[in-house]
């Protein structure tokens, strides 16, 4: 019987790292190419994944799920070692990363789901006082309704029609 190295010994088969973490392989290919993870390779070139694989697979869930974009993620996980687990103190330290963003998106829906309940119904989103209108819209100060409707064989009368 061949011995197994101790580094060999705490290195995870792609299947044990699915099994484990509840990914599949594609995502785990996926994170991969996108630097947010790294695996060695056998002497017969299939991946193998150091333990601590499986923590940084649980942030990267967490922050999917609290909506922190890839880029953001990778950004944080970079300075750390692919071969061991983020600590307490690495998760402190992202966290503390994406916590302003996280706020502002938290006080952006608050607004929205505030201003809602005014614009249920309007239908026609180009009201001046509509909080949800197109901030771009130049027809909203001629009123509400459709602007751009003439009767056939009219010119338009104004560079904001075209």
């Amino acid at each position: 019987m061949t011995p197994i190295s101790p580094t060999a010994a705490r290195l995870l088969s792609v299947g044990e790292v699915v099994r484990r973490s509840g990914l599949p392989v594609s995502t785990l290919h996926y994170y991969e190419a996108e630097g947010l993870i790294g695996a060695l390779r056998s002497a017969g070139n299939q991946r193998r994944y150091p333990r601590g694989v499986l923590r940084r697979l649980a942030v990267i869930r967490v922050a999917l799920q609290t909506g922190i974009p890839i880029r953001r993620i990778k950004e944080a996980l970079a300075p750390l070692p692919r071969d061991r687990a983020p600590s307490a103190e690495d998760w402190k330290h992202m966290s503390a990363l994406w916590r302003d963003d996280l706020q502002a998106r938290i006080d952006q829906l608050t607004r929205l789901r505030d201003q809602l309940d005014g614009c249920i119904g309007c239908g026609c989103l180009s009201l001046a006082e509509c909080p949800l209108r197109n901030p771009d819209d130049i027809l909203a100060a001629k009123g509400p309704g459709a602007r751009l409707l003439m009767a056939e064989g009219e010119r338009a009368a104004d560079d904001d029609c075209r």
